[in-house]
């Protein structure tokens, strides 16, 4: 395959709502770019973009795959992306490396869910965007109704470019009112008839270019000045302007197709060609340090890594842009982020599982590489001497987790290392392994999305396992002080173990002055405080320990040992084993023996001296409380804020956003658990989330009951 240049390359995503046909686009691109030879379809299982098992069971992508076309002269690099918003990583996978969203809508729905989901995305990442209308060759199609839709979302931002002479089985053609000519297609598609527009769409088609010649106008004030002069713009004026317009924002042109036929993807390919903006156009990259970083061939050699998946046979594959220079094969380069050296001894240009091998690639391609030893998602390679790393990749908050187990114990090491490989490939998979909780628990996008993960480990990792219910990360602490003593003493022949602690606990709040006095069985005691340690605590909260022993009650080489022990029972709570946090303890006296007194009995004493404070200091769970933010269409608003209200959320404000309302609550964990899936049903798949961590607060006094009966009857058990 020959090298192309940088202004040569266009890299392009496709994005839309689930059964919207991107993938049917994207093999009719492919088709005519003459990277295969016959179209695939989804029925037939055959799709270069949809290769996995996975996708082929369930008929929807799954995985951002990367491919290419080859067309008039340009290397069109397209990264097909999942619908579904529980695959979402895969969409902000395939922002990075794209300078151009290819946004599929169908053309019998209009604007969907997943379309204004995936809107905001390419919005929040300033991402140009070239609307494709398609499936206008079914029955049920209704063009101007998907264009109002169009219209509502993106306002006179969303322009025509082309519209349908007819529509249903019938449809084989559509004015370009660009080229002002008709495009009329034979019944099996592929190359177009091109012919003068008929009389009767005459004056349709030029009260729909002058409308575009205006708004390509107002992207230049040159042009600007010869629309006024002219009264109009030529073509090569009017493609000038549609590309400023695109690439800011300001231009949302929209074409119409019929990818199952193979119909007006080649006028597709040709604008993309015309008017998408290439490498050379984009923003200079900025570095972690703040540095820009042009897209200069000449420039030093550098690449991002923006994806890495495992296949059969050939291992680990890493997919990359090249940010500035070239990246020939053999090439050594230093990865940033790992201070590694990786020689690059193959270079690929990928189509899905279709991979062809080049001696060279120049800033702004897309290529992979496989056999790397140290490289990853997000990291920087650059040619020695530069030192430099390029932002990650942010990917969304998990929004849904489940607990998983190996069936067979024997297992629990491979699953550790299918866990790992799984997020490597889709980091919107988290693992964690829970000391705290005693659990693996994963974190996702959806239920549906965790459930494909399950499939991968049950039928590619051949490990059957089970999802269970995940505990919740409760936190314990006190709310009043409390004062307890512990002697503890052991006589078993020879040496014996003797040590007696006496302590004070209380609530610790920030700038809290050191204590002074304490009132103990009834009486004020004063404290001189000999010794502070602060401990932050790895859960979160704050242990302050105090060494307040005067006249050698207590040597001092036996305090690290009673904080070891109460630090041991922070970290399983005397409730309900979970971690206590936010505590001050004053050890002020205690006994010891001359011969029996030893480490082990001062962390025994301190243990159950804090243990017996602790309950007798109004001692209270804490629950992890979630920012919750939904986009819910507004019919479905009181369902959605009942259900809200019924998982105990509070209701924090509300606001309107194209068409949608937003939802601001705070919400406890224990109340999300498959909330993602209500939310579904509740809305019929129409509305979204995300939520984030904020604070732990105390339970309500009935559910802390529960939680402390339940415990109880879990240690019986045991």
């Amino acid at each position: 395959m020959r090298t192309y240049q940088t202004d040569q390359i266009k890299n392009t995503l496709v994005c839309g709502n689930p059964k919207s046909g991107k993938t049917t686009l994207v093999e009719a691109m492919l088709f005519e770019g003459g990277v295969v030879e016959r179209r695939g379809s989804i029925e037939s299982k055959n799709t270069i973009s949809d290769y996995n098992e996975i996708e082929h069971e369930n008929e929807n992508s799954v995985f951002a795959t990367v491919t290419y076309a080859e067309y008039a002269d340009r290397k069109i690099n397209i990264i097909d992306t999942p619908g579904l918003d529980d695959f979402s990583g895969g969409l902000i996978t395939a922002l990075r490396p794209s300078d151009t969203a290819i946004m599929v809508i169908n053309g019998q729905n209009g604007v969907e869910i997943g379309t204004e989901i995936q809107g905001r995305h390419l919005e929040s990442h300033n991402k140009p965007v070239i609307i494709v209308i398609n499936q206008l060759d079914h029955d049920k199609s209704n063009f101007e109704k998907a264009v109002e839709s169009l219209k509502q979302s993106y306002g006179s931002k969303a322009v025509l470019v082309q519209y349908p002479v007819n529509t249903g089985e019938a449809f084989d053609s559509f004015i370009d009112v660009v080229k002002m000519k008709m495009y009329k297609y034979p019944a099996d598609g592929g190359k177009a008839q091109i012919s003068d527009i008929p009389a009767d769409q005459a004056d349709h088609a030029e009260e729909l270019r002058n409308e575009l010649i205006e708004a390509a106008a107002e992207n230049d004030e040159s042009l600007m000045e010869t629309f006024f002069d002219k009264g109009t713009l030529d073509e090569e004026e009017m493609l000038r302007g549609i590309r400023i317009g695109v690439k800011t924002r300001n231009m949302h042109p929209m074409l119409c197709v019929s990818a199952k036929k193979n119909m007006g993807v080649d006028r597709v390919l040709e604008f993309i060609c015309d008017a998408a903006p290439g490498p050379q156009d984009a923003e200079p990259a900025v570095t972690a340090e703040g540095k820009e970083i042009k897209c200069d061939p000449k420039g030093p050699a550098s690449l991002f890594v923006f994806k890495t998946s495992m296949e059969q046979h050939i291992g680990e594959i890493n997919f990359f842009r090249v940010m500035s220079g070239e990246i020939t094969e053999g090439m050594d380069l230093l990865n940033n982020t790992t201070s590694s050296k990786e020689r690059f001894s193959q270079l690929l240009v990928v189509a899905g599982k279709t991979r062809n091998k080049v001696s060279k690639l120049v800033a702004g391609d897309i290529g992979a590489s496989v056999k790397l030893k140290n490289t990853k998602v997000n990291h920087t390679l650059t040619q020695p001497g530069q030192s430099f790393e390029f932002n990650p990749i942010v990917y969304p908050e998990p929004k849904y987790r489940t607990a998983i187990k190996a069936v067979n114990e024997s297992d629990e090491e491979k699953l550790g290392e299918a866990l790992s490989r799984m997020h490597e490939e889709d980091p919107t998979i988290v693992i964690e392994y829970s000391k705290e909780l005693k659990q693996i628990i994963v974190h996702g996008q959806g239920e549906y999305h965790l459930n494909i993960l399950k499939w991968h480990l049950d039928n590619i990792f051949n490990i059957e396992t089970e999802f269970i219910t995940p505990k919740i990360p409760y936190r314990e602490t006190i709310t009043k002080t409390a004062q307890a003593s512990y002697r503890h003493k052991k006589q078993s022949g020879g040496s014996g173990q003797f040590g007696e602690v006496h302590m004070v606990i209380e609530p610790y709040s920030e700038d809290m002055p050191d204590p002074a006095k304490y009132k103990i069985n009834g009486k004020e005691v004063n404290v001189t405080v000999r010794g502070r340690d602060d401990h932050k605590l790895p859960w979160g909260g704050m242990l302050v320990y105090y060494n307040c022993i005067v006249g050698g009650s207590i040597d001092g080489r036996f305090m690290p040992a009673i904080l070891k022990g109460i630090m041991e029972k922070m970290e399983e709570g005397p409730l309900t084993g979970s971690y206590a946090r936010d505590i001050r303890v004053a050890v002020y006296d205690g006994k010891m023996h001359p011969v029996d007194s030893n480490e082990i009995s001062f962390k025994l004493a301190g243990r159950n001296a804090f243990r017996e404070a602790f309950k007798n200091a109004g001692p209270r769970i804490l629950e992890p409380i979630y920012d919750v933010e939904v986009m819910v269409p507004s019919e479905k608003m009181g369902d959605v804020m009942s259900d809200l209200q019924g998982r105990r959320a509070m209701i924090e404000g509300m606001s309107s956003e194209k068409g949608f309302e937003k939802i601001k609550a705070k919400v406890p964990l224990a109340e999300m658990a498959k909330y993602s899936t209500a939310l579904s049903s509740l809305t019929s798949g129409r509305a979204t989330y995300t939520m984030k961590f904020t604070k732990y607060e105390t339970v309500p006094g009935d559910l802390q009951d529960k939680l402390l009966k339940a415990y109880e009857a879990e240690q019986e058990e045991e």
